[in-house]
């Protein structure tokens, strides 16, 4: 963590991270080691999975911009969007719409609201932060998200639902995901102007505001180069509904296919490509070419997960959430149990980086514990998913965070750090929250 805030290299910190890991296993194989977890992460099945939707949907957004629906949309949004405020409440509603997956939803929404949010002098990071608020933390609540299939099915695959119930189970445990409703009622605040910058978030507000980039080094902030891009969609003949039909089909497929992003982005291309044809936008040889560079400009985000993957595979090696449940064991009570799970699993998974993985890991210790303990189980399962919403959130480099800032044109480390203040706010709320209720 240190290393990735001083370097602002997170793919090199997580390497040097897992051969800091390899090296307290065994120094002799350290090496080999390196070589084994990362050839297993490369053939994992996640891993596969998120190569292909990342890059297929830069290459989506590249035949958006390309096509000139991006710009066309951009243009219709700024005469709803009358300044800072609307543009930024906008973003929530659009944030709040695609909630079957945090992946589709972070990539989706900054990259069609940036241009938007760049008019009214919005930084770059304040963007992220408020794509990533409605990412993940929407995403738990919802029970139709690829989330609670997710942890559905961990539920049941450990016993605590029974077979089919697992979603049913999800539901209760929903009013008691307190980070995750706090989070999104945070973002809406400030968004609306009602709760202000606070430390770096304030300091790249500034500089958004006087006309500079700051941290975030993209080309494209200022007012004249926006209004530019909008006037080139028009001479390109950019129209609303080569923006609007993709991402309508994209989320309709999605969904479709039962919430499967994969087989979405597949159909949505399949159909996209004669359409964008039909309309004589750019021939063939062009839009294949325009789909690999866009392909390309995911890589730094696919890098940067796969580093964070073979780094949980070290952690896990070490053994480390058996480690911090066992050390918490003789404090926990059937009271303290929910408020104790939400700060050691959050802890877990902001210094891993793996929202998901890391409670397939400690499900089974958990919630036998919870069972002895005779705690209440729906708030116990809310303890753990509100630690899961909060490392997708706060973790420098979790696949959401790492994907928020890839679609909204933000520097990776710009965005974990302004963000960072507005997620401790609401994970001290939601500690606080497990204590009273419990």
């Amino acid at each position: 963590m240190i290393l990735a805030i001083w370097l602002r290299r997170p793919i090199l910190a997580l390497v040097l991270g897992a051969i800091a890991g390899l090296l307290l296993l065994g120094p002799q194989a350290a090496l080999g080691g390196f070589a084994e977890i990362s050839l297993r992460v490369m053939q994992d099945e996640t891993i596969g999975w998120l190569i292909l939707v990342c890059g297929s949907f830069g290459a989506l957004i590249a035949l958006l911009v390309r096509t000139g629906g991006a710009l066309a949309f951009g243009r219709a949004a700024l005469k709803l969007a009358k300044g800072r405020r609307s543009s930024l409440l906008m973003t929530c509603v659009l944030g709040l719409v695609i909630f079957v997956d945090d992946y589709l939803n972070a990539l989706t929404v900054g990259e069609t609201m940036k241009r938007v949010t760049d008019r009214f002098k919005v930084s770059r990071e304040m963007l992220a932060y408020v794509v990533d608020s409605t990412a993940a933390p929407v995403c738990v609540l919802v029970p139709l998200s690829t989330w609670a299939v997710f942890f559905g099915g961990l539920l049941e695959s450990n016993g605590i639902a029974a077979a089919g119930q697992g979603i049913g189970v999800y539901m209760q445990a929903i009013p008691y995901m307190f980070y995750a409703w706090l989070s999104v009622m945070l973002v809406v605040l400030v968004a609306a102007g009602l709760f202000p910058a606070i430390g770096p978030m304030r300091k790249a507000e500034m500089l958004a505001r006087h006309g500079s980039a700051g941290a975030m080094h993209v080309a494209e902030l200022s007012v004249e180069a926006v209004e530019q891009e909008l006037a080139e969609a028009d001479k390109n003949s950019g129209r609303l509904h080569n923006f609007i039909v993709p991402l309508l089909l994209l989320v309709g497929f999605t969904v479709y296919f039962d919430i499967d992003v994969w087989m979405g982005m597949l159909a949505t291309l399949a159909l996209m490509v004669p359409f964008y044809l039909v309309q004589g936008l750019m021939p063939l040889d062009e839009m294949l070419e325009q789909m690999m560079e866009g392909f390309k400009t995911m890589l730094p985000a696919i890098g940067t997960v796969i580093a964070a993957f073979i780094f949980k595979d070290v952690c896990d090696q070490l053994l480390l959430p058996q480690y911090v449940v066992e050390s918490l064991k003789p404090y926990m009570t059937a009271q303290l149990l929910p408020a104790l799970v939400f700060v050691a699993m959050a802890l877990l998974a902001f210094a891993t980086g793996s929202s998901w993985g890391i409670f397939a890991v400690t499900i089974p210790i958990v919630m036998p514990l919870a069972y002895a303990l005779d705690a209440n189980i729906p708030l116990v399962i809310g303890a753990l998913l509100s630690a899961s919403a909060f490392g997708s959130q706060a973790c420098f480099y979790s696949d959401s965070t790492v994907l928020a800032a890839q679609g909204s044109g933000c520097n990776l480390i710009s965005h974990a750090l302004t963000q960072l203040p507005y997620t401790l706010i609401a994970a001290a709320l939601a500690f606080v929250g497990f204590l009273l209720i419990a």
